[in-house]
């Protein structure tokens, strides 16, 4: 079962927006999306033990919501601490084992998991990495960068890791966080792994 992850350099760069675009421009593929987080949502209860919540409201309004509205066969809610994957470590697996194909947005599970596509969402503009992303940055098959829309002085500006300059990095310009040229790569990656659609 393929596996895509696509992770980020910090919140709010624009991960499930990236996942959602993904599974709407690749219908053809059954998708199964799973979003990781150690942030608490009420459906995702009890308080302070991890949990896995699937997703069954396209209008609901949550990000897992959006992973269904875009067309995805499945969609699953995971709250973890990191501290807690190795624990939910074996609900998820079992999530993509009985996945046809599966989507993933999360940093954390690059430490259990080695998916077939990795794709790192980076803006840029913010200086405060998570740790979680750039221990996996030399992992990743492609970078998605925002293109910086204003001017940043030197001390505004992170240099890019080292990591990435052998790796094909797709500019985008929210609101429009995937590119006939993304989907281009995925579908091309994807099929180079012998994987087709159903």
């Amino acid at each position: 079962m393929p596996v895509i992850v696509v992770g980020g350099n910090a919140r709010n760069v624009g991960k499930t927006s990236v996942v959602a675009g993904l599974i709407g421009a690749l219908r053809e593929y059954s998708w199964t999306a799973i979003k990781i987080t150690p942030h608490r949502h009420e459906s995702a209860d009890p308080v302070g033990k991890w949990n896995v919540v699937k997703e069954t409201d396209p209008i609901g309004g949550s990000d897992t919501s959006r992973f269904l509205a875009a067309g995805a066969e499945r969609a699953y809610l995971v709250v973890a601490e990191p501290d807690q994957m190795d624990e939910a470590m074996a609900a998820i697996r079992k999530v993509l084992a009985d996945s046809k194909y599966a989507i993933v947005e999360s940093n954390s599970i690059m430490r259990f998991l080695q998916p077939d596509l990795y794709l790192p969402v980076i803006d840029p503009t913010v200086e405060d990495f998570k740790a979680s992303a750039k221990r996996f940055f030399d992992r990743a098959d492609a970078v998605i960068m925002h293109r910086m829309s204003r001017s940043l002085d030197t001390e505004q500006t992170i240099e890019m890791p080292a990591a990435f300059a052998d790796r094909p990095i797709f500019l985008i310009e929210p609101p429009r966080y995937v590119t006939p040229e993304i989907v281009a790569f995925v579908r091309k990656a994807l099929s180079r792994r012998g994987v087709v659609s159903a």
